[in-house]
């Protein structure tokens, strides 16, 4: 059987092959991200064929959404690895990498939105996911894309191996329940593991995850209840697939645009602080939502909400790196992706109850919105704390050690020259007895 070669690089290459792996992971996004996004456009030939509520049929959408997030279940097989594999190979442009990665899913959107309400009309929602189905075969096209690489961080030292070899054979030969195999299960099995997921017990990873549950609750619904409520006030079924096509081509142009514009050397250092305004803003959207209930207002809805859901998607793997850093990167990916699967699948159903509830979509989206903001909010507050800690830690640090204290008229030259001479003077003292230095 043949071996795989492994791509070997130091450092990330910022180009060649990785961008074939940005085409498959941009093909990825379209086939798991745009497909389940497109499953709303169901939603009323669902409710209408099973003659269910609101609450009811949204649960159609949240478990395909979630099995769809989920590592190791469904699409998660392509998605998160595939996402993972362009961080890989992108340092230097990898916003804009994961920007066109990302932007798949609005292409997908716009392009399938109108293709999936003909298929509908034509073959019945049966035929129409059949075809969907087949359409997802493309998948294996893009896993062959996928060439592995193994970077200068990746790499185990020859005395990591020799270490984990001699306690393995250590293990062969001692009892189950001696001391020996409690310290292999500490260095080797779990040594791994906890060098792998080191991270969940990084405060602002804990942060970042908890910020996810809320953004992740709060962005769903929408893809689920855009199109029920555009019908709602009186948009017909192909205006209201248009909406759904406007928020994926938008999509397309936030997560270009934006993945471009933080990589500029004025915003490298504030990728963070753009993560936190698109999900704030997103949030603004959902409260503004209720208000507009017809065509020419929901358009502009569908722009500025698709345009900052695209930013904020692109820049969730950086602002993961920048947390966790490249080498756990994967595994880091996959956690915050399962935890934005959690939310997927009791939103939708959440939103609907409400509306079935109160009879509107009010209180359906100002809970989203609200949660979204809260979401941009506890980043924001945690992120001001850890550089107020990190202020203070320094102000002490220069206060305990005089050393630290920086002037600019030599005054530091003088003390430390002064030093010098008191340490010279002792030498000297303690080698000539009588010897004072005043």
């Amino acid at each position: 059987m043949a071996k795989v070669n492994r791509a070997r690089s130091t450092s990330p290459p910022d180009g060649g092959w990785g961008w074939m792996i940005v085409a498959g992971c941009f093909l990825v996004t379209i086939c798991t991200r745009a497909v389940t996004r497109c499953i709303s456009i169901f939603f009323v030939e669902f409710q209408t064929y099973f003659s269910q509520d609101y609450a009811q049929t949204a649960w159609i959408h949240s478990i395909v959404d979630c099995v769809t997030m989920l590592c190791g279940l469904g699409f998660a097989l392509c998605y998160s690895p595939a996402i993972a594999m362009v961080g890989k190979y992108f340092s230097r442009r990898k916003a804009l990498a994961y920007g066109i990665s990302m932007s798949g899913s609005g292409i997908g959107i716009f392009i399938l939105a109108p293709v999936v309400q003909l298929l509908i009309e034509q073959f019945s929602w049966r035929g129409a996911l059949l075809i969907l189905g087949g359409f997802v075969l493309n998948l294996c096209v893009c896993g062959a894309l996928m060439r592995p690489i193994t970077l200068k961080e990746d790499r185990t030292t020859p005395e990591q191996k020799h270490v984990c070899r001699t306690q393995t054979q250590d293990f062969k030969r001692g009892s189950s329940y001696s001391t020996w195999t409690k310290e292999w299960v500490q260095t080797c099995l779990c040594g791994s593991l906890q060098q792998e997921y080191s991270f969940l017990l990084m405060s602002d990873f804990v942060v970042l995850g908890i910020s996810v549950l809320f953004m992740a609750y709060g962005c769903s619904p929408l893809f689920v209840h855009l199109v029920p409520y555009a019908l709602s006030v009186g948009v017909s079924h192909q205006q209201a697939a248009f909406l759904m096509s406007i928020l994926g081509v938008i999509d397309i142009v936030g997560n270009i645009t934006f993945g471009w514009l933080t990589d500029r050397r004025c915003l490298k250092d504030y990728q963070y602080v753009c993560y936190l305004f698109a999900v704030g803003l997103d949030g603004l959207c959902y409260l503004c939502l209720p208000m507009l209930q017809s065509l020419p207002l929901l358009v502009p809805f569908s722009c500025t909400f698709g345009y900052f859901d695209g930013a904020y998607v692109t820049l969730i793997p950086v602002v993961t790196a920048e947390i966790v850093g490249t080498t756990s990167l994967s595994s880091a990916l996959g956690v915050v992706y399962f935890l934005h699967a959690v939310p997927y699948l009791v939103s939708p159903p959440i939103a609907g109850w409400l509306v079935d509830t109160t009879g509107s979509y009010t209180a359906a989206f100002l809970l989203c919105g609200f949660s979204m903001i809260f979401s941009s909010v506890l980043l924001g507050f945690a992120r001001l704390v850890k550089k107020m800690k990190k202020n203070q830690l320094r102000f002490l640090a220069k206060e305990s050690d005089p050393k630290l204290q920086l002037w600019t008229n030599g005054s530091v030259a003088y003390s430390v020259a002064r030093e010098l001479d008191q340490k010279d003077g002792e030498s000297v003292a303690i080698a000539v007895p009588g010897y004072s230095s005043t």
